[in-house]
């Protein structure tokens, strides 16, 4: 089944666990506020201030939110749902749970209607702790509509705008505090008891999968998953208790879990908490993380801010800015592979700094990071080269919720923009027959909640999970991700490749904020086997750095719809996708594409909150636009549905252009922008 496999220990690995991975991560946190009683465990921004936890004072009021929980009479194996933003009540309610040996399912604040029943339902989550009015009134809509649900408490921790709910299932959560400091007093001793029960095996978190092709499964997780593979990163990637991170993606997801909570318990980081996306900048200067982890979508929106304040400052600023930045480049390409600059160009690089990167680094809030993460979706290369130029310790890591997040990743200056690195410790990775990804450590997850049938068919009898990705290894032993297995055809060279590879690299103009390339209906029948004719794609683009460019071109527009209608607009992104087109091969360039009149949004099924596209949605949501990029048409009318709040319905209109390549070529003389730029 395997044809090679690749480890990077010989041993076994259940035999190597570290003392950390055979703990619980409540016993962790016992132990932090023993050792470091007024050490600074997390901090939140709130109304323009800083407000630090102790680990004392964080394992105090996760021991009176756990005595609250068994108070109203949670048990060891329940799950209890945590709904909202992220906040110090969010890592109180899970290590409160885990106390107990209960567990935890996070679900994603923007979850609304079925999404959110469909996890509670198949949590059988009898508790929920929500946030704010907003989280409360979708439950108390779910509760309405469903009482066989079955929710039985609400607990929120932000009463604003609650003060007036007199439904009987709300409790706030400082009153289950209270409560459970007298239920603490009558018990002495037990919730001591009950944490000293607790098992590495037992289950501590569970993740919901992305969900692309089909409902959300639960992935329940360990405590010795999510430890090992905290101590596994830090071999890699040496952690202090020194250490700030900065908490910036939500709990539900794996990878905030992953270092926010497994790390900073197993290396006691102090976790930082923004006020809010408003405010995230600014706090972010004034954290000044040590350690970040966030996906492709915050390090572009990055660049796309400097490319936007860079193309609005003056001819001079523009000079010394590209120069500072060529030398900083040339000096980054030197270390990523593995050479070192000479004397002169070491301090060509120190004034450069001085003039021009450290400053991008400051107004960035980086200053500080001794290295960072992105993951999830395949990053750019040029966004890469901007941060290792600017001197951010960018990498890659590849993983997925079923093995905790992360199995590979980038090593220092060993970056290279096309793999996603080799594999941390005690990970072992091979490859089945078709190219599928195998991946096997001490992080892999016990099982799907309640579906032993999805578990099989993940994690062979000898504990190999199948990714359903597929890749390979280069030259240099590093992974190269092509896509899910599923999407991956053949080119006329014989090579690999998949739409999503195609999608990536049209996604690295700083225009192109989505693309969905496919076949058009009428193509897929005859040419789906070749995978290599009539490639077309819907667009969206990027509303600030398209923005920018019409005010600076002094072209006028009133909204998304319209500009994405300006045939200059459609011009811009013809050259962007030519310049694709000419580093892929023949058969596989991209022929016609659309742009779309609104921007895809997970409300609407079209994206998952984790922004991977639900390619199943478009295809049956925009199957006259895919017909007609299939033919010779020039144009296609979609028909838009408008709700009032009045409740009246309208449909009305949207005519969408076809912009066709065949003939189309860049204009001569036309300068290619630069990284850091978005125009010419």
């Amino acid at each position: 089944m395997m044809n090679d496999t690749v480890r990077t220990t010989l041993s076994d690995v259940q035999d190597r666990v570290k003392s950390k991975a055979d703990m619980t991560m409540p016993q962790l946190l016992q132990d932090l506020a023993r050792s470091h009683p007024h050490s600074i465990a997390m901090q939140e921004k709130r109304y323009g201030v800083w407000q630090p936890t102790s680990w004392e004072h964080y394992h105090e009021r996760v021991r009176d939110f756990a005595h609250g929980l068994a108070a109203i009479g949670v048990q060891r194996g329940e799950i209890i749902a945590v709904l909202g933003d992220n906040r110090p009540e969010w890592l109180i309610s899970e290590l409160a749970a885990q106390s107990l040996g209960a567990s935890v399912v996070g679900i994603y604040p923007t979850s609304i209607g079925q999404e959110l029943h469909h996890i509670i339902a198949s949590a059988n989550s009898r508790i929920v702790v929500a946030e704010d009015q907003e989280q409360v009134d979708k439950l108390l809509n779910l509760a309405d509509d469903d009482p066989s649900l079955g929710i039985e408490q609400v607990i929120y921790y932000d009463p604003h705008g609650l003060e007036q709910y007199t439904e009987e299932l709300l409790v706030e959560f400082t009153d289950i505090e209270d409560s459970g400091r007298t239920w603490g007093k009558k018990h002495p001793g037990w919730l001591d008891e009950q944490i000293t029960a607790g098992s590495p095996t037992d289950t501590a978190v569970i993740c919901t999968t992305s969900g692309t092709t089909s409902k959300p499964k639960l992935a329940e997780l360990s405590h010795r998953n999510l430890l090992s593979m905290a101590e596994h990163l830090a071999e890699a990637d040496p952690i202090t208790n020194k250490d700030r991170y900065v908490s910036l993606l939500p709990f539900a997801w794996i990878g905030e879990q992953m270092l926010a909570v497994a790390c900073g318990l197993a290396h006691g980081l102090t976790v930082s908490f923004p006020e809010d996306a408003s405010t995230q900048k600014a706090d972010m200067r004034e954290i000044g993380p040590d350690l970040m982890f966030a996906p492709p979508r915050i390090w572009e929106s990055m660049l796309t801010e400097v490319q936007v304040r860079i193309d609005e400052s003056g001819p001079v600023k523009r000079a010394l800015f590209g120069w500072g930045y060529e030398i900083s480049d040339r000096v980054a390409t030197k270390q990523m592979q593995g050479q070192k600059p000479g004397p002169g160009l070491k301090l060509l690089n120190v004034c450069a700094n001085f003039v021009a990167t450290r400053s991008v680094r400051e107004q960035l809030g980086l200053t500080r990071l001794k290295r960072c993460y992105t993951g999830g979706a395949p990053l750019g290369p040029d966004v890469f080269r901007f941060f290792h130029a600017i001197g951010v310790n960018l990498k890659q890591i590849y993983g997925q919720t079923e093995i905790t997040g992360i199995a590979v990743v980038h090593r220092d200056e060993a970056v290279k923009y096309d793999t996603v690195g080799v594999p941390i410790e005690e990970t072992e990775i091979a490859f089945a027959d078709n190219s599928e990804i195998l991946l096997r450590s001490s992080s892999v997850f016990k099982g799907y909640y309640q579906n032993a049938k999805a578990t099989a068919e993940t994690i062979t009898e000898d504990g190999w999970l199948y990714t359903g990705d597929a890749g390979y290894l280069d030259d240099d032993g590093q992974l190269v991700v092509i896509d899910r297995l599923k999407d991956v055809r053949t080119a006329p060279d014989g090579s690999l490749y998949s739409n999503a590879y195609i999608e990536n690299k049209l996604k690295f103009s700083p225009y192109i904020e989505e693309a969905v390339v496919l076949l058009s209906t009428g193509q897929q029948t005859e040419q789906a086997d070749a995978g290599t004719q009539g490639l077309n794609a819907i667009i969206t683009i990027d509303p600030t750095t398209v923005g920018a460019w019409a005010e600076h071109e002094r072209l006028s527009y009133s909204t998304y719809a319209d500009l994405a209608a300006k045939p200059e607009v459609y011009n811009l992104v013809a050259m962007e996708i030519a310049r694709a087109n000419e580093d892929l091969n023949q058969g596989i360039k991209i022929g016609r594409f659309v742009l779309l009149h609104k921007q895809f949004d997970p409300d609407d099924d079209e994206i998952t909150r984790t922004r991977k596209v639900r390619r199943n949605v478009i295809e049956d949501r925009y199957a006259p636009v895919i017909e007609a990029l299939g033919s010779d048409v020039d144009s296609v009318t979609l028909t838009s549905t408008v709700t009032y709040q009045d409740g009246s319905v309208t449909e009305r209109p949207i005519p969408l252009e076809i912009f066709d390549l065949d003939t189309f070529k860049i204009p001569a003389g036309t300068k290619q922008r630069k990284v850091w730029s978005g125009r010419p």
